[in-house]
């Protein structure tokens, strides 16, 4: 035996921290309060910065939500007693890539963070430094989030130029600025013409001081708005009947367009089928890409009971996940065959509600004798309870053995899991004999798929470690 059992128990914690780092953003589930997602995610980065670090740090290579990074980034930055000087160069590698692909609030957050920890020390005020130095457009973020750019300066001792210095520490003594940003800022004080020329965000506050009616508002500042910004406000513009913002859908994300969609009555889900299907189609064969029809056989379970609801604070998010799933391994397979848990055929006109007959939909996808076999579940399986891991342990022992198949493999089944359970700091797992990993976007599936096989034990803490480094050159872009 290869693996010891300290090898076997470090592997199963790497992958109960990467599942709960995945899915959980310390918000309210539909089975736990955010009180209890709190302590429990907190305990286990405590629990892995103290004994795994190096597996903990690499986690920032992975497919961890921002949420979890930002814990990451802070706990390294807070601990940085406890590694050695090449362990910190590399850490520091990770954290730079990592916050340059984090959304700016964030950042700005985290660094609010290490201010109120009182965490200053050199590596810090160079990591803060150096990502500000990096910033495309370090004008548009002193308008846009002002008060975070003055905490990140102040924090990392950095003395700003010009007219920087000028509009975050004294912005009303200047008489007329040089740079246009500032300038439109400084106008639209008492200019209604000189906000429509500012990021939404800040021309809606200058749009409510001068009184501007939301539709009049909504239309002038159109052409000023993000992607995000068009999707996000594109319902509450057709009821203030702002015409003019209309988003793309075809250029959105796809999880975000799926959650997108679940946000519509179903009348205009029906009303709107070609264009919502289509911009959904497209936007799975983008993330597919090259791996388009690749994938074979594949039938997906997928749940739209009630807990697909989700949470006021994540309102649909599992349902949306599935719905992008189901879209995405529509472009992935050569054949495919949808289940969802409702008996639904109509994927469009999803919502939630009823039980999660789990079992009875794995029989069913494995009568269509499929190569792969993909789970998108919450994994609380009551109709009724426990047929779905009796179902899979019987396949997996007396069933699918290898022989049955013509061409001699076992169907790949893997369970993905959009769900955070608090009480057992990870995402809840149907069987044992079926990998589990925790999915937050169904662009991730692919890559998900592939570390669930770590889960089923045939891959041990070595090959772990293997599939982490390579990971980690890949995302410091040291392999091609």
């Amino acid at each position: 035996m290869s693996e010891t059992f300290a090898d076997l128990i470090a592997c199963e914690d790497a992958l109960m921290f990467v599942n709960a780092a995945i899915t959980s953003t310390g918000q309210r589930e539909f089975h736990h309060h955010p009180g209890e997602q709190h302590l429990s995610l907190e305990f286990l980065h405590a629990y892995m910065l103290e004994n795994y670090r190096e597996i903990y740090a690499a986690a920032l290579a992975l497919d961890v939500n921002d949420h979890n990074a930002a814990i990451i980034v802070r706990n390294l930055l807070v601990r940085a007693g406890g590694a050695g000087a090449e362990q910190r160069r590399l850490e520091g590698r990770l954290i730079a890539r990592r916050l340059k692909l984090m959304p700016r609030q964030r950042v700005y957050r985290l660094i609010r963070e290490l201010r109120r920890l009182k965490v200053n020390n050199r590596r810090t005020r160079a990591i803060i430094r150096d990502w500000l130095a990096g910033r495309a457009d370090p004008a548009f973020d002193a308008v846009k989030y002002r008060a975070g750019v003055k905490t990140a300066i102040r924090h990392a001792h950095v003395e700003p130029d010009g007219e920087l210095r000028d509009f975050l520490f004294a912005p009303h003594r200047v008489k007329a600025y040089e740079t246009p940003i500032f300038e439109r800022w400084r106008r639209a004080h008492y200019e209604k013409a000189a906000l429509y020329e500012l990021p939404y965000t800040v021309a809606e506050g200058f749009a409510a001081k001068h009184g501007v009616p939301r539709e009049v508002f909504l239309e002038r500042i159109a052409p000023r708005l993000t992607r995000l910004e068009r999707l996000r406000l594109q319902e509450s513009a057709r009821e203030a009947k702002a015409g003019a913002v209309a988003a793309d859908l075809t250029v959105m994300p796809l999880t975000r367009l799926a959650s997108y969609v679940l946000s519509l009555p179903l009348d205009d889900r029906a009303d709107r089928r070609a264009e919502l299907t289509e911009a959904l189609r497209t936007a799975a064969r983008r993330v597919a890409g090259a791996a388009r029809g690749s994938w074979g056989r594949v039938a997906a379970v997928l749940d739209d009971s009630h807990s697909s609801t989700g949470s006021g604070q994540k309102r649909r998010r599992p349902l949306a996940v599935a719905l992008a799933a189901h879209y995405l391994l529509e472009a992935l397979a050569k054949e495919y065959v949808p289940l969802w848990t409702s008996g639904r055929t109509d994927e469009l006109l999803v919502y939630p509600f009823g039980p999660t007959p789990l079992g009875e939909r794995i029989l069913d996808a494995l009568e269509a004798r499929p190569e792969r076999l993909i789970i998108i579940s919450d994994g609380w399986d009551n109709a009724p309870p426990g047929l779905a891991a009796d179902v899979l342990r019987i396949w997996r022992t007396r069933l699918d053995t290898g022989h049955r198949l013509a061409a001699g493999q076992r169907v790949l089944i893997a369970h993905l899991n959009p769900v955070y359970d608090a009480d057992d700091f990870d995402v809840r797992r149907l069987s044992p004999s079926v990998p589990t990993a925790g999915i937050r976007d169904a662009e991730d599936l692919p890559t998900l798929v592939e570390l669930a096989r770590f889960a089923e034990g045939r891959v041990g803490l070595a090959g772990l470690r293997a599939h982490l480094d390579d990971r980690t050159a890949r995302f410091l872009g040291e392999s091609a």
